[in-house]
């Protein structure tokens, strides 16, 4: 059986075709992820720098609102919560037991609306229920859980549904505090980046980064993880972290425990609890670290 020369150029084309469209196709769909306030998905808002960082909030629950970036230069991507702590629906919850835990269990074993790791400890694993010592403050609802670091700065809840950071040294008295975690050192001081960002050296290293802001009046908090060590985002400094907390509207911001222990973990629509950055522990892509402290966020009625 012959074969006409221009039928087989034209079946050639089409399949060329098919696998260009199939490509592009692949792409597009790259560029969506699950996400926790669509069940559609989610595109992430792009900005060259972080100062040009430009967060177009979306609502995830009441009082509790949504961003997820990418930042050209340097290369980072980000998720983040604004909290209003005004709203009457909103509860602070603290975490300070002395087993370790992964975030996402946090959040779902507390019927949380979503959690972020905080405090620094005492071990490293992926593994949970471990014996685990947390290093600064903890209070949940009122209850000293564990000791303040002098060395250290914490966030603080105050029963007037205000918050703030100060040094853990500063604090002689629980008697007005409701909720308090301790991270490691402030890095947002009156909306500018504090001199320990600028002058330390250990402070200019690129790592995944935890860290929480509030703003100007007390009233809203801030909520941060920015991804590290995997090729989409390459980590950040202190000091970038504290102008990607100014850039989403903090006034003052900690430092959290970062590397591999960072992780925000968010109640999907589908009901589902999910990690909803890429946590990096053990050098394994993916894999979440059990850790400390955590602080997370409850709607009291939904």
């Amino acid at each position: 059986m012959s074969i006409n020369p221009s039928r087989k150029v034209h079946i050639c084309y089409n399949k060329y075709a098919l696998l260009a469209f199939l490509s592009a196709a692949v792409i597009n769909l790259s560029c969506v992820s699950l996400s926790p306030v669509s069940a559609n998905g989610e595109l992430p808002g792009v900005f060259s720098s972080i100062e040009n960082t430009e967060p177009q909030w979306l609502p995830y629950a009441e009082g509790i609102d949504y961003f997820h970036g990418i930042v050209e230069s340097p290369r980072l991507e980000y998720y983040a919560l604004r909290i209003d702590l005004s709203s009457p629906n909103i509860e602070i919850f603290i975490n300070g037991g002395s087993q370790s835990t992964r975030v996402s269990s946090f959040v779902r074993d507390n019927n949380l609306t979503a959690g972020i790791n905080a405090a620094p400890f005492s071990i490293s694993s992926s593994m949970e229920t471990q014996p685990i010592r947390n290093i600064g403050i903890i209070v949940s609802n009122g209850v000293l859980m564990s000791a303040a670091s002098s060395r250290y700065d914490a966030l603080v809840f105050y029963r007037d549904k205000t918050a703030a950071i100060v040094s853990q040294s500063s604090i002689l008295s629980i008697e007005n505090i409701e909720n308090a975690i301790g991270g490691f050192f402030a890095i947002l001081y009156s909306g500018q980046p504090a001199q320990r960002t600028i002058t330390n050296e250990a402070a200019a290293v690129r790592h995944p980064r935890s860290a929480a802001g509030i703003s100007a009046g007390g009233n809203q908090l801030i909520l941060l993880v920015i991804d590290g060590r995997r090729n989409g985002s390459v980590g950040a400094t202190e000091q970038e972290t504290a102008l990607l907390l100014r850039a989403l509207g903090s006034w003052n911001g900690l430092n959290f425990d970062g590397g591999g222990s960072s992780a925000i973990a968010m109640l999907y629509p589908d009901g589902n609890v999910r990690v909803v950055n890429t946590p990096v522990h053990g050098g394994i892509l993916g894999q979440e670290r059990a850790v400390a402290g955590c602080i997370g966020v409850r709607v009291l009625n939904p």
